[in-house]
């Protein structure tokens, strides 16, 4: 908050502080201390941030409300009385459905709050609030609602809600648009520390993508596309204020650290809004086994076998997982060791707590060579379960509470459309010949492709992207869903959804059930999926050999400019 704020100039500051497990963490917090559920680190920035953005007039608005809205608008009215400033609170409330779950086929979840829209954080700006919190809104309705306020949008002006919703999901991961976590980070400039979004918006939902003057990192069409793809699924972005279509979406150069995000489209948004439901599934442990030198799946037989025999009965779910991280007669002990996970989990916390712990450390004496674990295993604890719910958008109660603690009801919309996806089958994009070249070379997909991957309870997706029309045409005619199969085989048994963006010459892959039920529950080596789409990358595929010399032209001729 601080770097933006001193930065350079800014209307609005933005401050996107929930996420699936955020949720949980506020569900579990608010269990202890029914006071609590909010996240406190927003007040902790604002005793730091709030005099100065006063100061320079920028206005501040967050979901940091999380679970307790209103009483994190309380706090920092007082707060604000703590440091002698004077300051217009309001906040939006509504999403939370926990009261009446059951009624509305929810179930018995730990928390339930629908994802709201822009237009009761819009009223609230309208209403002179100077700091606006919120509970759970889409990321992106944290950039529509200032919009919307700043141009006088209604529900009716699709195409420019959709250009504020592009521009916000852009903006909504921080750095992920200038470098961070980008496939291509060797070609980003000082990524030590990279500088934070700002999306210059305009009457037309256009927009600028651009950083403050002087920060580390870069905005290219690359990073902008990079975020783009993230954690989405088909070309039909649902929101509940409109559906955006990331296939209309056009990015242009606009100067150094400026891209232009231009022609996006927008439809009705669904007649439904997602639930984010999280509930606590049980109780888990772990532990790891070092297995060091020679007979590694011998080793990890044995222990396998004796700790299996030792938990007797076994708890509900054991999973092993064997890490071939070891290596020939390697210079280090480290090289030479594989790793050996075991994760347990059952309802019953004394199936995985106490019991576990013993079994497996008192096999110290007894198992195979050299047995050691990484870290001796705890007590176990409770983990949690991710899952969507949808209700129709006129369930939740959306209200805006303005600073004079007027409550004003935000109409659901009026319009509405369902939403569709057309996701791609196996074998149905055309082959454009490129991929049967046989003046080809085996080289990781990675070579010419970058990606960006990403979880949304336990679907996990990543996109595929190049920059040139010639690498398109090999990209979409490559990469077919029977070929990721292959790629991936850890996917081969689930459900996959191939869907293409041409305008950003781009391929998202949904892959249904990888992460079980989300990443708080799971006990796969990457529970966010955030190195899928690396490990994809590294895949080695038939590269032609005109699209090498190609990409080496183009990587000479930047070297010679950036000379």
């Amino acid at each position: 908050m601080r770097e933006m704020l001193d930065g350079g100039d800014l209307d609005v500051l933005t401050g996107d502080y929930l996420a699936e497990l955020t949720m949980l963490i506020l569900g579990r917090d608010r269990l202890k201390d029914p006071a609590h559920g909010y996240a406190r680190t927003y007040l902790r920035q604002l005793e730091e941030c709030l005099g100065t953005a006063l100061d320079r007039g920028v206005t501040l608005v967050s979901n940091a409300g999380g679970l307790a809205p209103a009483r994190l608008a309380d706090e920092i009215r007082a707060l604000a009385d703590r440091l002698g400033l004077t300051v217009a609170v309001a906040h939006v409330e509504g999403d939370d459905l926990i009261d009446r779950a059951g009624d509305l086929g929810l179930g018995s979840p730990l928390t339930a709050n629908a994802y709201l829209g822009g237009f009761g954080i819009a009223r609230c700006l309208d209403a002179g609030a100077q700091v606006v919190v919120t509970g759970r809104v889409t990321d992106a309705s944290l950039v529509v609602g200032p919009a919307v306020a700043r141009f006088g949008w209604g529900q009716g002006d699709l195409d420019a809600l959709a250009g504020a919703v592009v521009a916000g999901h852009v903006v909504e991961c921080g750095t992920q648009a200038t470098g961070g976590n980008y496939s291509f980070f060797r070609e980003i400039p000082d990524l030590r520390r990279p500088g934070f979004p700002i999306a210059e918006i305009e009457a037309d939902g256009s927009s600028v993508v651009t950083k403050h003057p002087g920060s580390g990192g870069a905005v290219t069409i690359g990073t902008v596309t990079a975020q783009l793809m993230y954690e989405v699924s088909g070309p039909r972005y649902l929101g509940p204020d409109v559906t955006a279509r990331l296939d209309t979406v056009t990015l242009t150069d606009d100067g150094p650290d400026r891209v232009r995000i231009t022609g996006a489209r927008g439809e009705a948004p669904p007649p439904t809004l997602k639930v984010s439901r999280n509930s606590v599934g049980g109780f888990r442990n772990e532990t790891t086994f070092v297995l060091t030198g020679l007979d590694v799946e011998a080793k990890a037989a044995l222990v396998r076998a004796q700790l299996t025999d030792a938990l007797t009965p076994p708890p509900a779910e054991v999973e092993w997982t064997l890490a071939r991280t070891d290596h020939a007669d390697a210079d280090t002990e480290e090289a030479a060791s594989a790793l050996l996970r075991v994760v347990v989990r059952d309802p019953n916390p004394d199936a995985v707590g106490r019991r576990f712990s013993g079994a497996a450390i008192e096999l110290a004496l007894a198992s195979y060579p050299g047995f050691a674990v990484t870290a001796p295993p705890g007590h176990g604890s409770p983990y949690g379960v991710f899952e969507a719910g949808y209700v129709e958008q006129s369930v939740p109660e959306h209200t805006a509470v303005l600073p004079d603690g007027t409550r004003v009801a935000i109409p659901a919309p009026t319009v509405t459309t369902p939403g569709s996806d057309d996701a791609d089958v196996p074998g149905s994009v055309e082959n454009t010949g490129t991929d049967a070249d046989t003046d080809t070379v085996m080289l990781p997909l990675g070579t010419l492709a970058a990606a960006r991957s990403g979880d949304k309870g336990g679907d996990a997706n990543v996109g595929v992207w190049v920059r040139t029309d010639d690498e398109w045409a090999w990209l979409r005619a490559t990469l077919t869903v029977e070929r990721i199969r292959e790629l991936l085989p850890e996917t081969a048994a689930l459900t996959l959804e191939r869907h293409e963006f041409p305008s950003l010459r781009a391929i998202n892959v949904v892959v249904h059930g990888l992460l079980g039920a989300g990443v708080a529950s799971g006990a796969r080596f990457d529970p966010q999926a955030k190195g899928l789409g690396e490990w994809l990358r590294s895949r080695r595929v038939p590269i032609p050999r005109h699209l090498l010399r190609e990409t080496t032209a183009r990587t000479t001729a930047t070297s010679g400019a950036s000379a």
